[in-house]
């Protein structure tokens, strides 16, 4: 009998899981499954806690909508009457002491057409000018593996990428643009320059595609996210699941593995799925040699920080959603949700929660690490304080740190993976890697991915 054993039960091994699950009913097969976490609970970047009346998402808060659309996860785990969208309304960016609206029209502070480039507020008579190049500037040399950033400032100018884009674009990437590749962040736009000779007239003809559901471009669950997690937990009724199981060592003998564990446990397993971060996976195979494959690999830390305030949800601006920091140096965050006013059902009362977002980015980043809970929150306060006018007692609070477990897609990110994948194969056969270190970090891409290393597992079986 064949033993396959998934590392890590976050979303992107679960669903590996799940599929492998689903391979052996149906091929009845006596493969055994073994899914292993190291903490108490399953779902790594997916953590729900409820406090107060409030649902708080330590880690990830929604699902791109456009990708699960696309994909029947939902369907199949039974989640349609469970799914919530986000509510409408703006985004602003904090610059020079005040929040000033990001266009409406616009997809990652992009323009997607000639009256939303005039109408911005952020950026001079002239920057607009310059952006219009667009229409004229053809590409001659850009492919999806050159910088993002260089792409977008050869066809719209500095002006407007530095003011608009960049703040938005390098807060959900997690990056400078400069570092960023087309392939990992926007790859279509490479394809609108290619097909339109304008990236913003690329935009205006596939519009569609980016109203699918007017404004509802995330979702999320009533309950919270880990209501994903508890149900592929219910569905892995085939799997033996060991939570607080700490493995610390793989070791290849002869044609299997034997897995350590630090309850000096071992077990022998003939495929393995190392469905955690690549600085935790590392620590795994005691190889130098692949060390120096997986040292290639960059990352990023991050602390957010929800607070949530006996207030109406009202205090805030009437048409707004939250704001990203652009140039101040008055206020510490990176950007800030409005989390009761994005989510609803996230605040039974219709008080206010919101969550701010600290970057490593930051110059003073290196400070924030080294401080309390207690000392975060209070810079907190004092950024909602500056930014919003809010000096509320908190009545809920939640800090989490996730410090050097942000993947950064580097330029160089594609070809790592691949050295790495090939190494992988040479030293240790059998071993796959999966997750958000390598292969994309929304929930959908773990989910497509987990399910992808599943299937290559079942063409070993």
């Amino acid at each position: 009998m064949k033993t396959v054993l998934v590392i890590g039960g976050g979303v992107t091994g679960l669903s590996a899981m799940c599929e492998l699950q689903k391979w052996k009913k149906e091929n009845q097969s006596d493969v055994r499954l073994i899914l292993t976490e190291a903490s108490s609970e399953l779902g790594g970047k997916i953590c729900t806690v409820k406090d107060a009346g409030f649902i708080m998402e330590a880690g990830a808060d929604s699902i791109v909508a456009r990708k699960a659309n696309h994909m029947s996860f939902i369907r199949e785990l039974g989640l349609e009457q469970e799914v919530v969208y986000n509510a409408t309304g703006r985004s602003f960016l904090f610059t020079e002491g005040e929040l000033k609206p990001i266009p409406a029209d616009s997809v990652f502070g992009i323009p997607t057409s000639i009256e939303s480039l005039a109408k911005s507020t952020l950026v001079s008579a002239k920057g607009k000018v310059e952006a219009l190049q667009d229409f004229y500037t053809k590409n001659e040399s850009f492919t999806k593996n050159d910088s993002i950033g260089t792409f977008l400032e050869s066809f719209f100018g500095k002006e407007l990428v530095e003011k608009q884009i960049a703040p938005v674009l390098s807060g959900v990437y997690s990056g400078e643009l400069s570092n960023l590749t087309i392939a990992s962040t926007l790859p279509y736009l490479l394809d609108y320059k290619e097909e339109y000779g304008s990236i913003i007239k690329g935009f205006s003809v596939n519009k569609e595609k980016f109203q699918i559901g007017g404004e509802k471009k995330f979702l999320a669950f009533k309950n919270g996210l880990g209501t994903l997690i508890d149900r592929f937990e219910q569905e892995l009724e085939d799997v033996e699941i060991v939570k607080n199981a700490v493995v610390t060592k793989i070791e290849k003998v002869n044609s299997s593995y034997h897995v350590s564990f630090k309850n000096h446990e071992v077990i022998e397993v003939d495929h393995v799925v190392l469905s955690i971060p690549d600085t935790a996976a590392i620590k795994l195979l005691h190889n130098q040699e692949i060390r120096k494959e997986f040292d290639r690999l960059k990352n990023s830390s991050m602390i957010s920080v929800y607070v949530g305030f006996n207030v109406p949800d009202h205090v805030l601006p009437l048409d707004g959603t939250g704001f990203i920091k652009a140039d101040s140096d008055e206020i510490t965050c990176n950007a800030c949700t409005w989390t009761s006013r994005k989510w609803k059902h996230t605040s039974h009362t219709g008080n206010l929660l919101v969550r701010l977002f600290y970057k490593s980015s930051h110059q003073a980043f290196s400070t924030l690490k080294e401080m309390s809970e207690e000392e975060l929150l209070q810079v907190a306060l004092a950024d909602l304080n500056k930014s919003l006018g809010i000096n509320a007692k908190p009545v809920a609070s939640v800090v989490t740190d996730w410090s050097d477990c942000m993947p950064n897609y580097l330029i160089t990110h594609p070809q790592t993976v691949e050295a790495l994948e090939s190494k992988m194969d040479e030293l240790y056969p059998g071993i796959l890697l999966a997750g958000c270190s390598y292969y994309g970090v929304g929930i959908p891409d773990c989910i497509e991915n987990g399910e992808r290393v599943a299937r290559k597992i079942v063409s070993f079986l």
